[in-house]
């Protein structure tokens, strides 16, 4: 049994936590790896990937969905200090992701060179930055043989997106993170045209609902109108990049609305914001409609109007803290350190100040600690202080929720589910909720929860499709209809085109290779033709296009009598061609040692050894035999045969298919008619019909012969015709050309026939008009037609030469 292909999945990342993602698919030989990040919750080596269980060098594609560190902060370790750089492989983002991208990691650098967990060097992530490999949304790209990938926008963040694959013919989405909800300033996720195989999806918040973006928006403002009024502070702590932009966007229009708060600053704390507002400006064409309108109006919505920088000197955080109220939006969004962090130790012994989260907190983070309100918490250099502040938890977090993310599978419709970048938990609820779901309405999806280097192995039905292509194209195949051509399989893809296009679409020739054999002729010509007839039925007969006596068997293999005592056999090799010509030789080389060869040529007499008699296998020209011995074969399993001869009238006004001749058929009171032009059977009993069509289609393939059944190349004469002017000369009394069908004959010797089974006692067959002729007017012909006669009148008269023909037409018919 053939071996299956299978997909292999294995995380070496995000398997049933969040962080650190990190996917590798494998299928026929082919290596992808999607995404590449740390975990937020440790530093150093230990927050990478398990990247020790893959062999870099293998791998073909390493795609990166968005610029956040737990999906890209890894990449520059891996493409530096491990051995990717030995082999092959390309690294793609899109054009905003790359242009973000460096400046986070120029901060990520920056904020771990203090530490002795440094991963990389500024020089290293320089280096690496030059090999990313730019692309554009819906742009199909095509990174090695055998795999293509296609970027969807997903929503999230700016560049964010989700990468349809395809290798060697399977599909596979990867989302990466993604939303569905369009906000203020970016497009929802898109779904893919095209359904995949598998669908490798987000399970951040499990089964947990969102509430409708305006009602979360209302009371965020709210919250934080509320904090100022009670003479407080309020941190915002968020990443540099991404929710930051659209928290902005929402306080500078309340403030804008609201002019008791004009005095209030707000600080935007991160330097590496300043620097990408730029990027946000740059890419504007890829957000949602509201900014782009916006933007064609003059009216950029990025340039904030109550929005403040802080002050770049050092100490600003205690400045800001020990002023009056104001909003602050400080990075990171975990808080584990940086100026969101010290922020927090200093607002939280007073009750005043609030704290308000505003996205997914993963676990072992400062952010996901204090939802808890604990009574103290512990400050970075160990010590421990109360927390007074409030502490909220509105979700701007730009992930689906259980209804945008269940909505979004039913859309895509794939085989198999994979959940990754979620906690266990949540990640369990969610795949339960869904099998619930499919199986309400018999649904058979597949869902998967595999932990990191857990590998998942799916097989997949193979289903092959060819592309029609050139010639094979020009026309559209009808239902039924048989095409033929060469399948040229590239890169995993099957085309299917003439022979003729092979160079101009595949550059590619093709040649044939003609084989000769050359035999030595110890008997006459005329008896290789006719042990030839006798294997193979009709064999054409004349010369080639040097004027050389030929015989072609089954329109593929020239005998040619090139000397007076040798044969040369020529063919075009191919499978069938070459087992013709095999036979072909075994024949031509055992036609000395044939008994019938040797009774044919035992006689001493001057005139020609040439057979006088046809093999009793060779083709049968006469319609009246061929009918006869197909009537034969049917008797032997009807019974009852009667052969039916339409009557001349010039004026009838009977359908064309009355005058046609035709086999009756009868069993009991059924009837069913042969048409022996067609060879169709029509029949009011469709039991009878199709088992008359069953013996009807034995008979004819054993009345006829080999090079009636096959013919696996052009005529000889088809040829010669060819080669107009050629000399030509012909034996007397061979075969000059194709056997004619039985229903090509049947019409034409319909007459011939009604005269001969009239005349002749040796057509033992049952004639009978449509007409008004009586049994008289048929004369002797109701013989049984399973009692031939191969001695009766005129068989003694057929040889007048000498008493030993007849015994030697007894022999020839044991032999044969």
């Amino acid at each position: 049994m053939a071996d299956v292909p299978k997909l292999s999945i294995t995380l070496l990342g995000a398997g049933q936590e969040v962080g650190r993602s990190c996917c590798v698919l494998q299928y026929r030989g082919r290596t992808i790896v999607c995404d590449a990040g740390v975990h937020p919750a440790y530093s150093g080596i230990a927050s990478l990937p398990f990247i020790d269980e893959l062999d870099w060098s293998t791998v073909d594609v390493l795609l990166i969905t968005h610029f956040h560190l737990d999906h890209a902060a890894a990449l520059t370790y891996i493409m530096e200090k491990t051995n990717f750089r030995d082999g092959k492989g390309k690294v793609y983002m899109t054009h905003p992701t790359k242009a973000l991208h460096k400046f986070m990691m120029q901060d990520f650098v920056r904020m771990s060179s203090s530490s002795a967990d440094t991963l990389f060097t500024p020089l290293e992530m320089s280096m690496s930055l030059a090999s990313i490999i730019p692309v554009s949304a819906h742009q199909v790209i095509t990174p090695c043989p055998g795999v293509t990938f296609t970027p969807y926008h997903a929503g999230h963040v700016l560049g964010a997106c989700m990468y349809l694959i395809d290798i060697a013919g399977l599909k596979i989405l990867y989302t990466g993170d993604y939303s569905r909800e369009e906000d203020r300033h970016l497009v929802k996720a898109e779904v893919p045209p095209i359904h995949p195989d598998v669908l490798i999806v987000e399970s951040t918040y499990g089964v947990q609902s969102h509430e409708p973006r305006e009602d979360k928006e209302t009371r965020f403002t709210n919250l934080v109108h509320s904090i100022i009024r009670r003479g407080g502070h309020v941190l915002l702590p968020t990443f540099a990049l991404g929710r930051a932009q659209e928290l902005l966007l929402i306080l500078d229009e309340y403030w804008t609305k609201h002019p008791d708060l004009h005095n209030v600053p707000i600080y935007y704390a991160s330097s590496l914001a300043r620097k990408c507002m730029a990027v946000f400006q740059t890419y504007i064409h890829t957000m949602n409609a509201n900014v782009r309108t916006r933007f064609a109006k003059r009216d950029n919505p990025f340039v904030f109007k109550h929005i403040t920088n802080v002050p770049g000197t050092r100490g600003w955080e205690r400045k800001i803290a020990e002023g009056p109220p104001c909003v602050v939006l400080a990075s990171p969004g975990f808080m584990q350190t940086g100026p969101s962090r010290e922020l927090l130790e200093l607002w939280a012994p007073d009750s005043r100040n609030g704290l308000i989260v505003t996205g997914y907190s993963i676990e072992g983070t400062m952010a996901r600690d204090i939802l808890t309100e604990p009574e103290e918490i512990t400050t970075v250099k160990g010590n421990t202080i109360p927390r007074k502040l409030s502490v909220d938890y509105i979700s701007f977090s730009a992930h689906v929720d259980y209804s945008q993310n269940s909505e979004f599978m039913e859309l895509v419709k794939p085989q198999h589910i994979v959940l990754v970048h979620g906690e266990a938990t949540g990640m369990g609820r969610l795949k339960a909720a869904m099998q619930d779901r499919y199986k309400s309405r018999d649904e058979e999806i597949k869902i998967h929860t595999p932990r990191n280097l857990e590998t998942l192995e799916l097989t997949f039905r193979s289903e092959r499709v060819a592309k029609a292509i050139g010639t094979l194209a020009a026309k559209p195949p009808q239902p039924n209809d048989i095409i033929s051509g060469l399948l040229v399989s590239k890169d995993y893809s099957y085309t299917l085109l003439d022979p003729r296009d092979l160079r101009d679409f595949a550059g590619l020739t093709t040649c044939v290779v003609t084989q000769r054999q050359k035999v030595a002729l110890g008997v006459g010509w005329d008896l290789v033709r006719w042990h030839l007839e006798g294997m193979f039925g009709q064999v054409e007969e004349g010369m080639d296009k040097d004027g050389i006596l030929t015989m072609r068997v089954m329109g593929a293999v020239d005998i040619k009598l090139t000397q007076e005592h040798e044969l040369t056999l020529e063919w075009d090799s191919s499978a069938s061609n070459d087992m013709i010509a095999d036979s072909t030789l075994a024949l031509i080389t055992g036609v000395d040692k044939s008994p019938a060869s040797v009774k044919l040529t035992t006689n001493s007499h001057a005139h020609t050894h040439a057979p006088k008699h046809a093999h009793p296998h060779a083709d049968v020209e006469d319609p009246v035999v061929r009918i006869q011995r197909l009537a034969w074969f049917l008797e032997e399993h009807f019974d009852s045969v009667e052969l039916h001869m339409p009557e001349e009238k010039a004026d009838s006004e009977e359908p064309e298919e009355e005058h046609e001749p035709s086999l009756l058929v009868q069993i009991y009171e059924a009837e069913a008619v042969i048409n022996l032009r067609t060879m169709t059977v029509t029949s009011t009993s469709n039991l009878l019909r199709k088992r008359v069509e069953a013996v009807l289609d034995m008979a004819v393939s054993t009345v006829s012969s080999l090079s009636e059944a096959f013919t696996a190349g052009v005529s000889l004469h088809t040829e010669d015709a060819a080669h107009a002017g050629d000399a030509e000369k012909e034996k007397p009394g061979s075969s000059s050309s194709p056997l004619p069908s039985i229903a090509e004959h049947a019409a034409e010797d319909a007459k011939e026939v009604e005269d001969n089974a009239v005349d002749s006692k040796d057509v033992d067959m049952k004639v009978k008009h449509h007409g008004d002729a009586t049994a008289e007017e048929v004369g002797g012909a109701k013989e049984d037609l399973r009692s031939p006669a191969p001695g009766g009148e005129d068989n003694e008269g057929d040889d007048e030469d000498d008493d030993g023909d007849e015994e030697e037409d007894a022999i020839l018919q044991v032999h044969g």
